[in-house]
């Protein structure tokens, strides 16, 4: 991607979304197809690069460009933005704490679209506590020997490699934890049937299985115990960000197909728009969504000049955006009336992804008290 300013990098994600990712967007959904297309196209377009340094092949941008990247995405297609996100997460981990053999193995595929990322913490037994994992890797000379499983990971058997967060230590706690990449040819490495879910159809959220899979110790991403942190500055620090954005694609979207509906829509004689229910419906849709894009542009700013604030920023960000689209979009359904329930109108798919995302990366419970341990001080 040649020098662009942040203006432009969004208007160029901008029509891309509308011209390729906008035209599958339905078709997908329905048919829970993961769309190779887009993600290669991204690629084509120099987009996976836009967090990863300069000198490691990419753009070097921030968290502000990002998102607002995501968020032009997430208008067109939240599943193809999600992907995405996931994507960037790994190769971000790849850039800040991978070897340079992986360094050189991987990230100029992934920042082509060649190769796909994704990351993998969540288990059975554990759910959004991270602390509660049990999916361990046993040192044995220059491999680790990693069992156990997980489960609703996106792009899970697509993707080319997985950040894994595994017990490197049983004694240590939250100390005895690290990331290993692993590929998904490796024996012992296997996967679950696609889940049938509500929202966020075309990601092939799956579960992993791992029985005795023999990982290269130069797939270790950052030191022995440092897998809270690799997470912490990449899926959060990062991905929290991206996840946002998604929300805030969403509730974008469902505000424009709301306000058009109703200048559209003819009863007798005139447009719904004239009534003030539909107005007062409207006004909350414009304000809430502009609220919620004005704190993730605020958050992201502030974890691009300072980001020893970004888990923090990451936090807020994520639950005010996913819980406020779900509202929008129940109000886009409202406005439609009868039509938003459908399955042919795009506000109803809407709803099912934003609600997904009050779930994805961390849910909106563990967030409010994360928050407020962090402003609290506990």
């Amino acid at each position: 991607m040649e020098k662009l300013s942040i203006e432009e990098i969004r208007e160029l994600a901008k029509q891309i979304a509308i011209t390729k990712l906008s035209p599958r967007a339905m078709e997908i959904d329905q048919q829970q197809s993961f769309p190779w297309e887009n993600i290669r196209t991204l690629g084509e377009a120099g987009f996976h690069g836009i967090g990863i340094s300069e000198d490691s092949g990419g753009i070097g941008l921030g968290r502000v460009c990002f998102s607002s990247v995501v968020e032009e995405l997430a208008q067109a297609c939240a599943s193809t933005a999600l992907i995405y996100v996931s994507h960037s997460i790994v190769a971000k981990a790849i850039e800040i704490a991978g070897s340079e053999v992986v360094k050189k193995k991987w990230l100029p595929e992934m920042l082509k679209g060649l190769s796909l990322g994704a990351f993998a913490v969540h288990e059975p037994d554990s759910g959004s506590n991270a602390g509660a994992i049990t999916s361990r890797a046993k040192k044995d000379g220059d491999v680790y020997i990693v069992d156990g499983s997980k489960f609703f990971i996106t792009s899970a058997g697509e993707a080319n490699i997985y950040l894994v967060l595994v017990r490197t230590d049983q004694e240590k706690g939250a100390q005895g934890m690290s990331t290993l990449l692993i590929e998904k040819d490796t024996p012992g490495l296997s996967f679950g049937q696609p889940e049938d879910k509500m929202g966020l159809r075309s990601t092939s959220s799956r579960q992993m299985f791992f029985s005795e899979c023999r990982v290269p110790a130069e797939n270790l991403i950052g030191n022995e115990g440092e897998g809270t942190q690799v997470i912490g500055k990449t899926v959060v620090g990062w991905g929290f960000f991206g996840a946002a954005a998604i929300s805030a694609g969403i509730a974008r979207s469902a505000t424009e197909l709301a306000i058009k509906h109703a200048r559209e829509r003819i009863i007798a004689g005139q447009p719904i728009a004239v009534h003030q229910a539909v107005q007062f419906l409207i006004t909350d849709m414009v304000l809430r969504t502009d609220a919620v894009e004005s704190l993730l542009e605020a958050c992201a700013h502030k974890a691009d000049s300072a980001p020893e604030k970004a888990l923090i920023n990451g936090f807020k960000s994520k639950l005010f955006a996913s819980e406020t689209a779900v509202d929008i979009a129940n109000l886009a359904i409202q406005v439609l009336g009868g039509h938003g329930y459908c399955r042919d109108y795009i506000v109803e798919r809407l709803f099912r992804d934003a609600r997904g995302l009050t779930l994805h990366f961390k849910t909106s419970e563990w967030l409010r008290q994360d928050i407020a341990k962090a402003v609290m001080g506990i």
